[in-house]
């Protein structure tokens, strides 16, 4: 299991900075996911599926993530807590850089939790909680 997380980490590490960039599809994004996801952030609890709304919804997030100045993410350090045979969490520690004419070149250290399932030798994301990333960002001045 512990390879096939990394694995997927370093994709989904590989895939927001094509999506940064504006290089990547959403199509190719979604094969990070699980069928069904349940994500926890402080705005609430949400549960989906992996479809064209979820597909919808991951470009109007790189368009704002762009739009805000967000020119990398990158995985500062990758810790897996294994469940059983088949399930992890896996605690990624992310560092989001942010440059903008109207702001300086600003990093901002943030953790997501994210519940990953193996399915067919295959690790994917079924589910994360996550911070209050709007209240992190208007501390640092991005938005």
């Amino acid at each position: 299991m512990d390879a096939a997380v990394r694995a997927l980490f370093r994709r989904y590490e590989q895939m927001f900075a094509q999506a940064l960039a504006g290089r990547a599809t959403m199509d190719e994004v979604a094969t990070l996911y699980a069928p069904e996801f349940i994500a926890s952030t402080p705005a609430g609890v949400i549960t989906g599926r992996n479809d064209a709304l979820l597909r919808e919804r991951m470009a109007q997030g790189y368009a704002h993530y762009r739009a805000i100045g967000t020119t990398a993410m990158r995985i500062r350090d990758l810790r897996l807590s294994p469940i059983d045979a088949l399930h992890c969490v896996a605690h990624v520690a992310w560092t989001a850089t942010y440059a903008r004419d109207d702001l300086p070149e600003t990093a901002i250290d943030f953790d997501v939790h994210y519940l990953v399932r193996l399915a067919e030798g295959e690790a994917r994301v079924f589910g994360w909680m996550s911070g209050d990333e709007q209240a992190l960002l208007r501390q640092h001045g991005v938005i």
